[in-house]
């Protein structure tokens, strides 16, 4: 592999090590001090908001101006919030400054997403682009492998602001790899012409693609359909298996890195082997969904564990699918306003999950919630499917008209 890809890779992988264990940290962090999986799951809820509603608007800023210049400030900001949360947690104490420094990094997080989205069709010409989905979804992967065994350690030995100061380092690193891949590459992201008006008309061409297109409006049911179990799968976790199932934080953070290595086994499979995207997608859907009715009726830790490792293995997966028929269908010089509603839409499921678990987890039981939702997931992932099959036929029907 050229040296700067593996630069940028490098990046993205330091990058999401370290947005990881704020993930990872938030949700044990709050149900250890609380005892509470409704609290863990209104955590979730509040830190993983933020992060999907900015994705229009990080969309439209990666179209107006250069990628490379957005993905180093989202970046360099980062560390300077980890440091600021440092400070007011000594002053003050407690763990609010926790979830609120999840929540503002998750919005510069967004920003550095889809400044690598933007980048990735437009920078790597020796790969198809399934190829590079499947390369930067590794980088991504490894650092899930590593985030959570990482903040297990740390938190071993350091109260949870140590292990945040110890994230602003990693942030600040994964900024330094960026910037030698600019210098290796020497590739200027010139950004594409817009028109510098009103905020609102790039949010009407991306209304306006996703009105047009039936194979966008089919991703975005599904992805809703994927996430609502990511998201239940994401804010339960830590108290399905320390609570539910009296397991300690060790094996909590052994069953995210295995269901991390699941995904890059998979992953490794994609950038080899050549498999159409409809079977990418339906496999990938078909198998999330069974994982949440494992994990819904599991009777012990091992059915749980069969059932995560379906839902987070093949969630890179169904991404690849679902990436791969963004950059088909969507207009280069709209694909950052356009990618940044979909992905609004395809996440909000994930807080809503995560209140859900905190509104319904104690009166019916975490089980239960999960269940609910893989139903519902079942039923979007059919009306998906009928809705293409119905889209296509009309469109067929009217060329035949003309």
């Amino acid at each position: 592999m050229r040296k700067d890809y593996i630069a940028f890779f490098v990046s993205l992988f330091l990058s999401r090590l370290a947005d990881q264990i704020l993930l990872f940290i938030v949700p044990l962090v709050v149900f250890q001090a609380t005892q509470s999986a409704a609290w863990a799951g209104l955590a979730f809820f509040v830190e993983s908001l933020p992060r999907f509603l900015a994705f229009p608007f990080c969309g439209v800023l990666c179209d107006r101006f250069s990628p490379v210049r957005i993905l180093h400030i989202s970046q360099i900001y980062r560390v300077l919030l980890c440091v600021l949360a440092v400070i007011l947690s000594l002053l003050f104490g407690g763990i609010a400054w926790l979830v609120v420094l999840s929540a503002l990094c998750g919005i510069l997080t967004t920003q550095g997403v889809m400044a690598r989205e933007v980048l990735m069709p437009r920078v790597f010409h020796h790969y198809s682009y399934t190829k590079t989905l499947s390369y930067s979804q590794i980088a991504d992967q490894s650092g899930l492998v590593l985030g959570p065994l990482v903040a297990a350690l740390m938190l071993e030995v350091w109260a949870w602001h140590w292990v945040v100061l110890c994230v602003a380092g990693v942030f600040l690193l994964a900024d330094a790899s960026m910037l030698i891949w600019q210098r290796l590459s020497q590739i200027d992201i010139a950004p594409f012409d817009q028109d510098q008006g009103a905020w609102l008309q790039p949010f009407r061409v991306a209304i306006g693609h996703i009105r047009t297109t039936a194979q966008l409006r089919k991703i975005i049911t599904l992805a809703v359909g994927v996430n609502l179990i990511v998201g239940v799968t994401a804010a339960t976790s830590a108290a399905m298996v320390i609570g539910s199932f009296s397991a300690d934080k060790d094996s909590y953070a052994w069953l995210q890195a295995a269901g991390a290595v699941a995904t890059i086994a998979i992953l490794v499979l994609l950038a080899r082997v050549v498999i159409p995207l409809k079977v990418l997608g339906g496999v990938s859907y078909v198998l999330i969904a069974a994982g949440g009715f494992i994990c819904a009726m599991a009777p012990n830790l091992a059915g749980y564990v069969s059932g995560f490792l379906l839902i987070v293995g093949f969630d890179k997966m169904f991404n690849v699918y679902m990436r791969s028929i963004r950059q088909r269908v969507i207009p280069p010089q709209d694909f950052g306003k356009t990618v940044g509603v979909i992905t609004l839409l395809n996440n909000l499921s994930q807080p809503a999950a995560g209140l859900l678990v905190a509104l319904l987890a104690a009166p019916v039981g975490t089980q239960k919630v999960i269940l609910i939702l893989a139903i519902l997931s079942t039923v979007l992932g059919a009306t998906a499917h009928w809705w293409l099959a119905h889209a296509t036929q009309c469109a067929s029907e009217q060329r035949t008209y003309r």
